[in-house]
């Protein structure tokens, strides 16, 4: 039996996963996806030893390039979250200011500081 075959199955399932359009809807879900698969191959990879038959070597190579390719589009993923977080800290922050606009205001109109002693 090909030890990295189950390897390269759940790395083209993930692919897959990625492959689907992924809205801010359901990217929770995929991201839970792709994280449960990321364990599993973690645990079939730390049991994985050699040597390495020659079809299981080209079916790694395979892997490796399925993987390359899953980081950018997982990166993708990632830039947008953190576009999205930018947005909500501005929206936050101007929401903020329009509910209470003299917070930062610091104006010493009417009155005298004697700084004499």
């Amino acid at each position: 039996m090909n030890r990295v075959e189950p390897i390269f199955n759940i790395t083209k399932s993930m692919q897959l996963l990625l492959d689907e359009e992924i809205t801010v809807k359901n990217r929770e879900q995929v991201i839970e996806m792709l994280q449960q698969k990321i364990e599993e191959r973690g645990q079939l990879l730390q049991d994985l030893t050699e040597p390495y038959s020659i079809k299981e070597e080209t079916l790694g190579a395979e892997v490796v390039k399925l993987n390359q390719q899953i980081e950018i589009k997982m990166n993708v993923i990632f830039d947008q979250i953190k576009v999205e977080l930018k947005l909500m800290k501005k929206k936050k922050k101007s929401n903020h200011s329009y509910t209470n606009p003299y917070q930062h205001v610091q104006s010493s109109d009417g009155y005298f500081m004697d700084n004499k002693k």
